[in-house]
Formats: structure tokens, C-alpha cells, sequence
């Protein structure tokens, strides 16, 4: 049985870990709230952009995008893999990370390589750990994303895309669904469905008019809607991020209360053993003078 003393290191040790547990779960249960909101707000506006882009799909047929043509001949997919830049964050990036690889595994029994834009240091790192090629990447991202640090990258993909030289590209996130509750998705951005895009329920056709041309104004959006699609995201992620974040640090806050509460009990058993085990000696030895 460990002495006094070292119980004593053990509990001291688990309090300061306890603190830190607590601390960092406080600190992301603010920063939840800050993007749980700001995710909220881009939504509105990605669902926005894809009633038009659904609009412009039906009301222009003489026109298909590129993104909208499928590259039956091409030999890759893409893959925009959405994870977080730190850990401590339960399941989070496991989970993804195992829908992605399935999917991966998928695409290669049917003879398709893999390209990969990672944004996310703990997404990087495993697909650097499996051999997967990754074209781009974008990492600290900080705890808000910016449009501008995600274009690059992702545009590697999108001009691939149009050049007919990837099959598809697909979108791997964690989805947002309240604090307990997130959900690993693996969607296909590209090629677009027609059919699939959103559209505003009207009983009418819809149409415009174009300025300059409808080439023009169609590649411009769809290439702004492929990038709302990719910013919500990673703005999802986020807030998943910090959720799954304050519950872990909740539990392992709660456990180190546990292993206080147990390590005490312990602690205090060890001392009332050598306190009788004291009175013991010292009643024999009195026994013995007198004796």
C-alpha cells in the first residue's frame, strides 16, 4: 500500500488537473456561444445563395457549368476534409475521420486515387499518417474562419474540378446539432445536382436577366455558392468543436472529482491504520516495562 505521502502527491496532483479541466471547460462554453451564433448567422445566407443557384440551374438550360458536368473518364476524387486544429476534444475528429476513411477506402475499390485539401492540423496529420495526397492545406484557423484563408485551397479542388480531371469532390464535417450531439458528414460537393440544389416553391417558372452574359453571372455563383458551402462548414465545425469540447472537459472534470473523493478515502484509511498501528507498539511497549 502507497505511504501517506504519496497519496497525498496523488490528490494535490489530481486538484491542480481539476483545474484545469474546469478552466478550459469554462472557457469553451464561452467561446461555444460565440460560434453557435456565428454559424447560425451563415446559414441564412448559404441557404439564400442556394435558391438562387437552384433558380439559375432550371431557368438557363442551354448553359451547364462545369461544375455541373460529370468527369465519367477521370481517375480521382477530391476531398475537403474539415477538422480541428487542437485536441481534447472527446470523438470529434475520430468520428469524422472514420467516415472519411471508409469513404476513401469506397472510392479505391473502385479503382479511384484520392486528393485531399486538408483544413485542420488534426486532419492533416492523419491523412499525412495514411499516405494520402494532400494538395493543400489551411491550419490555425483561429476561433473564427475567414473566407479569405479558405479560398486557396479549396479553389485547388474546384479548378481540378473544371479542368475534368477529378470524378467528384466530396465535403467531410462535423455537423452541428446541439451541444450533446454532433454529426460526422461526408457529402458530395461537386458534381452540382440540378435536381438536388434548393429552389424557391413557386407555382411560375423562374428566369432572369443576365449582365454581361449568363455564363458570366452563372460561373460567378456557383463558384460563390461552392465557397458558402465549404465556409458553413468549417463554421459548423467550429461549434461542434467547442461543444464536444465543454462536455469532455465536464467529464474529465467530474471523474477528477470522483478520483479525489477515492484517493481521500484511501488516504484517510492509510493514516487510521498507522495511527492504530502506533498505539499498538506503544501499548506492547508499555506492557513490556511493566512487566
Amino acid at each position: 500500500m502507497a505511504s501517506s505521502k504519496e497519496i497525498r502527491g496523488k490528490i494535490k496532483s489530481v486538484e491542480n488537473t481539476k483545474k484545469i479541466t474546469k478552466a478550459m471547460e469554462m472557457v469553451a462554453a464561452s467561446k461555444m456561444r460565440k460560434a453557435q451564433e456565428r454559424m447560425r448567422h451563415a446559414r441564412p445566407y448559404a441557404d439564400k445563395i442556394a435558391h438562387i443557384a437552384g433558380n439559375l440551374a432550371k431557368a438557363n438550360p442551354e448553359y451547364k457549368h462545369p461544375f455541373m458536368t460529370k468527369n465519367a473518364d477521370a481517375k480521382a476524387a477530391g476531398f475537403v476534409v474539415v477538422t480541428t486544429d487542437k485536441g481534447l476534444c472527446g470523438g470529434l475528429n475520430t468520428n469524422l475521420l472514420r467516415a472519411t476513411t471508409a469513404k476513401l477506402k469506397e472510392l479505391e475499390a473502385a479503382g479511384q486515387k484520392a486528393e485531399v485539401v486538408a483544413i485542420g492540423n488534426k486532419g492533416l496529420g492523419f491523412m499525412n499518417r495514411i499516405g494520402a495526397k494532400v494538395v493543400a492545406q489551411a491550419t490555425q484557423l483561429g476561433d473564427q474562419p475567414h473566407i479569405e484563408k479558405l479560398i486557396g485551397p479549396v479553389k485547388v479542388l474546384l479548378d481540378a474540378y473544371a479542368e475534368g480531371k477529378l470524378s467528384a469532390v466530396y465535403l467531410c464535417y462535423t455537423r452541428f446539432i446541439n451541444t450533446m450531439k454532433q454529426e460526422p458528414v461526408v457529402k458530395q460537393l461537386l458534381p452540382l445536382d440540378a435536381n438536388g440544389l434548393k429552389r424557391e416553391a413557386d407555382a411560375h417558372a423562374w428566369d432572369y436577366l443576365y449582365e454581361p452574359d449568363a455564363a458570366t453571372v452563372i460561373d460567378e455563383l456557383l463558384l460563390r455558392y461552392t465557397e458558402a458551402l465549404v465556409y458553413q462548414a468549417v463554421a459548423e465545425n467550429m461549434a461542434s468543436e467547442q461543444s464536444a469540447r465543454m462536455v469532455a472537459m465536464k467529464a474529465a472534470t467530474d471523474n477528477a472529482g470522483t478520483l479525489i473523493g477515492e484517493l481521500k478515502l484511501v488516504y484517510n484509511k492509510t493514516r487510521q491504520a498507522a495511527i492504530t498501528k502506533e498505539l499498538s507498539e506503544i501499548v506492547s511497549g508499555a506492557a513490556a516495562i511493566s512487566s
